[in-house]
């Protein structure tokens, strides 16, 4: 009877364990969601604004190496006199590149406005994954003026 007993909770764990294991699997495909859809230019932003920055190149898990260029479009207010930041990220967080973003057409307006950058990485990295971040243009530093675009990417390196 303590032997059933005991087998009874050994498969209760179980499946508490992996509805557990299927409850962050959701968690992380949730947050990846977020911030893009699969296969489609809309982009939501880290405030979770849509409609202010497409992003064309590179897309969402894409492997990039060095150099890489960053295309796209932004609404005008993205920009600061012509520009914003651009930072590639490696897994740890550690900024290993980073450039202003230029407009590549009259950038005050409330249209989109293309933009591109071109960015240069050491190759000779610990990790593969990484993170493109474009942060809206603000330079007042106030909090309720920030907003960015973080983007998973695969980094290639020389391993």
């Amino acid at each position: 009877m303590a032997h059933t007993h005991l087998k009874k909770i050994k498969i209760v764990l179980l499946i508490a364990f992996i509805l557990s294991l299927g409850g962050i699997g959701f968690v992380f495909y949730s947050q990846n969601k977020i911030l893009y859809e699969k296969n489609s230019p809309v982009f939501t932003t880290t405030m979770g604004q849509t409609d202010l920055i497409e992003l064309t190149n590179p897309l969402p898990g894409q492997t990039i190496s060095s150099p890489f260029t960053v295309t796209g479009r932004a609404r005008g207010n993205w920009f600061f006199e012509a520009s914003f930041p651009v930072m590639l990220t490696n897994w740890d967080g550690l900024i290993i590149a980073q450039a202003p973003a230029q407009a590549e057409g009259e950038w005050m307006t409330e249209e989109f406005v293309p933009f591109s950058v071109t960015l240069t990485f050491d190759e000779n990295q610990l990790y593969e994954r990484g993170s493109l971040i474009l942060k809206k243009g603000n330079p007042s530093d106030l909090p309720e003026h920030d907003d960015a675009l973080e983007i998973p990417v695969l980094l290639k390196t020389k391993k």
